[in-house]
């Protein structure tokens, strides 16, 4: 049986630049930035001030009221993702193809927020008073769980955990569930809720996030003087089905995936592998994923966290992978603007890549001023670039050494 051809037919997002896809797009292509002084945690308790926080969020909008009690909110987002995505691509899911939809959604950590909360709970007025919903708000599998119930989808129900590879992962498991021909539509993508005392506190004794005194220029990929990345949350949902199923009922195809690359680095917990290794060989295995060569690839949304290593490395891993037309390639990462939503990047960017298609744009890396000796490629700086956009490569890499690359291509 010949592998089946996948294609994107709807959109979902709740991000830091907009609670839907067509505002969040407008403001990563304008450079918007979503960052400002946290507003989740007391910021003067710690060294970094700045986050990329949801805005004016209703989860009413999308949820039952006693629903919503029941949910972290990186569950809410999740759901309400799914939900604009299902509508986007105007998919009803009745009894007669329940089985054949699957839901695959990511996070990095779940339900933080309910963890932390419950755990003062605990640590105040003992065991008893602990919410008997404190389990299934926590695991991170719930948004995936809450996506099946609230929207009735019967097929295969997972999540990938791979920290901020984790929406990249997920996206990429969908596909291959339809390709093998497993369900014939995934609701796919991530969701992350992480802003926290623990979560924020964890990342500032790590020294990993930035402690710019503006907030709007801490997220700044590629920039000689970057000084740590800024935490974001939200969700980035796909509807992805067979091409048959899309073109029998006649919806809308924003873009056909085409590949989907995952390696380890087998090296360090937080590190990147030398060299980028780990994430070239995931770069090389999407391209042969797809089929293509390097030269049809127009635009690589990387995953330019602000961070010293990860961008000379995932550089030198552009640089092994796409040789001298590295030189040529359009690269820019849109983290300056949406913050690094950890276990929800790849969703949200899998978003973005898709738009990128559809709209032939390229959004740009903001906040880019003093070019970095190690980091030489064309990053986009500033503003976005008007051309054509078949394919995009986005790349999603994690702690523990995951490395995630999916490939988009027109329809």
């Amino acid at each position: 049986m010949a592998e089946r051809r996948v294609v994107v037919t709807g959109l979902g997002a709740i991000s830091p630049v907009g609670n839907n896809v067509r505002s969040m797009w407008d403001n990563v292509v304008a450079g918007n930035t979503g960052i400002d002084f946290v507003t989740k945690v007391d910021k003067d308790e710690f060294p970094a001030k700045a986050a990329a926080e949801v805005k004016d969020f209703d989860p009413t909008v999308f949820i039952d009221k006693k629903d919503v009690r029941k949910m972290d909110p990186f569950t809410q987002y999740a759901v309400a993702a799914a939900k604009m995505a299902v509508d986007d691509a105007k998919l009803e899911i009745n009894d007669e193809i329940a089985d054949q939809v699957g839901v695959w959604v990511g996070s990095g950590i779940g339900g933080m927020k309910t963890w932390e909360e419950q755990h003062t709970k605990f640590l105040e007025k003992g065991p008893r008073r602990v919410s008997p919903f404190f389990v299934p708000m926590m695991i991170p599998d719930m948004a995936a769980g809450q996506v099946s119930i609230q929207l009735g989808a019967k097929g295969i129900n997972s999540c990938s955990t791979t920290a901020c590879a984790s929406g990249a992962s997920s996206i990429g498991d969908a596909y291959k569930a339809i390709q093998r021909g497993q369900v014939d539509y995934m609701i796919a993508g991530g969701a992350e809720a992480p802003i926290s005392n623990m979560a924020f506190a964890g990342f500032c004794s790590a020294k990993a996030l930035s402690v710019n005194e503006d907030p709007k220029k801490a997220s700044r990929p590629f920039d000689k003087n970057r000084d740590g990345f800024v935490m974001g949350e939200g969700s980035g949902i796909l509807i992805l089905e067979t091409l048959e199923s899309a073109q029998a009922r006649g919806a809308h195809i924003y873009a056909e995936i085409i590949g989907y690359g995952a390696t380890g680095d087998a090296y360090h917990v937080t590190a990147p592998a030398e060299d980028g290794e780990g994430a070239a060989r995931a770069m090389q295995q999407a391209i042969d994923d797809a089929g293509i060569t390097i030269t049809d690839v127009d635009y690589l949304n990387a995953h330019g966290t602000s961070t010293q290593l990860n961008e000379k490395y995932e550089t030198m891993a552009i640089k092994t992978v796409f040789g001298n037309y590295a030189r040529e390639l359009a690269v820019s990462s849109t983290k300056g603007v949406t913050g690094h939503l950890l276990g929800a990047a790849g969703g949200i960017e899998s978003v973005i890549s898709v738009k990128s298609i559809e709209d032939e744009v390229i959004p740009p890396t903001i906040n880019y001023e003093t070019p970095d000796p190690d980091c030489d490629l064309d990053y986009v700086p500033n503003e976005s670039r008007k051309q054509d956009v078949n394919v995009v490569m986005s790349n999603s890499l994690g702690f523990g050494g995951h490395n995630v690359t999916l490939l988009f291509k027109k329809y």
